[in-house]
């Protein structure tokens, strides 16, 4: 089968002579390195409350940004008028611009190299465009298994949310990169509210599916049974209601992957960004405590740890064919046997480190917005011939099961941190004995994954993560999916949220 190619309706835009008209220019002006992006993202959001529809609303994003490096200097400009006079004026203000940043810029930038790419294209892996869906359609979908959780017995309120996004982008620079490329991600969920009429009481739950790198088969069955996941959640929210509250204290922590990616997220992904660890990146959420001067000899957690950084992975919400400078998706090892080995990287990070190559890890939310460098698929890797979900509980005498992500807290250095959860089981004896309320775990990064004694199996993988990781200012958002088994957590300390509210 040929390899699939971006819309037509894309490329018929005058990519080539925009490219042409803008890096002609910055050449001209005599620019070590220019790139261009023409982008069109497209984003659609579907909500529902108690299967009626509530809003749904579409946006459109197309524009092109200049980019410029001059005088070992940054300049960038953009615009949304698509003609070749426009690209030269785009690519004359970001010549003025890195000009006046020269005179403060103590910091010359130099880029790692990265073979060209003449003319490729690349689309993600996805069957239907949720954009060639009918609205009508993709509502009644909706508002069916809306209806389906809302009718069963003690559910009062059913919130429907779904978010579709078809990202477009042509890409070009000096050394004679040109790609396309088109990528289609989808997010939905479901929450059901119980109510106790008598004491005002109420208790919620969500549904597991995480968003993915796949278009609107994934509501239709492909990739996630959601009329399943329905049909139990009635029975998990009343277990729920009636659960007891938690003993705080120290516990063997069983974590499903429905959460275990969020903490894979906040305590590895945004700590082995280099940036964050340079002290490039302060001002928004951080650094981080896995500094340069601890590669390869830092501890991160047990021998059991092994994690990557991943560009590639089949639907992930941050795979891509080449990142917004024009390097190819690749995946590489972050922790090995539990020791930090890598960081994320752009082309600039990559050359103050001395590396021979970008990971691939630039990346703009927007035609308007400048290339940072961002987070890949960091995932943590399944034990071959591991063992599967219930013979890891088999293997807990007195613990705790944690499924699904709620609400965290992570301290600016990606160290000190405590999450929740969807609803949380009692382990005994190896086996569950019933739900839990009001449970928390917390920790230290190093503590937390050197307390890793049991991986799961390639069985028990799961995909999970998220459409809004936040960074930089003016902030940006990026999609990012984070994989990993289920796994256990030996003698971690579980605290009751209630009592600690309380104090």
């Amino acid at each position: 089968m040929a390899p699939r190619d971006v819309d037509a309706s894309f490329l018929a835009l005058p990519l080539s002579a925009l490219a042409d008209a803008a890096l002609t220019r910055a050449v001209d002006l005599g620019c070590e390195h220019a790139d261009l992006r023409v982008e069109r993202i497209r984003t659609q959001t579907i909500s529902l409350r108690d299967a009626r529809l509530e809003s749904l609303a579409d946006g459109e994003d197309l524009g092109l940004s200049v980019r410029v490096l001059a005088e070992g200097t940054w300049g960038f400009a953009a615009g949304v008028v698509l003609t070749a006079a426009e690209a030269v004026r785009l690519a004359e203000e970001a010549v003025a611009v890195a000009q006046v940043s020269a005179a403060v810029n103590s910091d010359r930038v130099e880029l790692a190299p990265e073979p060209a790419y003449p003319d490729a294209a690349w689309v993600s892996d996805y069957d239907v465009d949720p954009f060639d869906v009918p609205d009508a359609d993709k509502t009644a979908l909706l508002t069916e298994l809306s209806e389906q959780l809302l009718a069963a017995d003690g559910v009062e309120h059913v919130q429907t949310g779904c978010t579709a996004v078809k990202e477009q982008k042509y890409y070009a620079d000096t050394a004679g990169t040109r790609t396309r490329q088109q990528r289609v991600r989808v997010q939905a969920d479901l929450t059901a509210l119980t109510v106790d009429r008598t004491t005002g009481a109420f208790e919620s739950m969500r549904t597991l599916a995480p968003p993915a790198g796949r278009g609107w088969e994934y509501l239709t069955g492909t990739g996630w049974d959601w009329r399943g996941e329905l049909a139990e959640i009635p029975e998990l929210l009343r277990e729920k209601t009636k659960a007891p509250s938690v003993q705080p204290g120290r516990y063997d922590l069983v974590v499903h992957p429905s959460n275990l990616w969020l903490t894979i997220h906040e305590s590895i992904g945004h700590a082995t960004e280099l940036d964050r660890a340079l002290g490039y990146e302060a001002a928004y959420a951080g650094t981080s405590f896995a500094t340069v001067d601890k590669l390869g000899t830092l501890r991160y957690g047990s021998e059991l740890m092994q994690v990557t950084g991943d560009r590639t992975a089949p639907h992930g919400l941050s795979t891509v064919g080449w990142d917004d400078e024009g390097v190819a998706g690749q995946r590489w090892d972050l922790v090995r046997d539990g020791v930090l080995v890598g960081y994320q990287v752009d082309r600039h990070m990559a050359h103050l480190r001395g590396l021979p190559r970008s990971n691939g890890c630039a990346f703009a939310d927007s035609p308007l917005h400048v290339p940072i460098q961002r987070m890949a698929n960091v995932s943590l890797q399944p034990a071959p011939g591991g063992p599967s979900v219930e013979e890891v509980l088999g293997g807990v005498e007195r613990g705790i099961y944690v499924v699904g992500d709620k609400s965290w807290s992570i301290d600016m250095q990606r160290y000190n941190f405590q999450f929740t959860g969807q609803r949380f089981y009692r382990v005994e004896n190896g086996r569950l004995a019933g739900q839990l309320r009001d449970v928390a775990y917390q920790a230290t990064t190093t503590d937390f994954w050197g307390s890793m004694a049991v991986v799961g199996g390639p069985q028990t993988y799961v995909l999970g993560g998220a459409f809004n990781c936040g960074k930089g200012q003016p902030g940006q958002v990026a999609p990012v999916s984070h994989g990993c088994p289920v796994a256990v957590f030996e003698n971690v300390n579980i605290l009751n949220t209630v009592q600690e509210a309380g104090r």
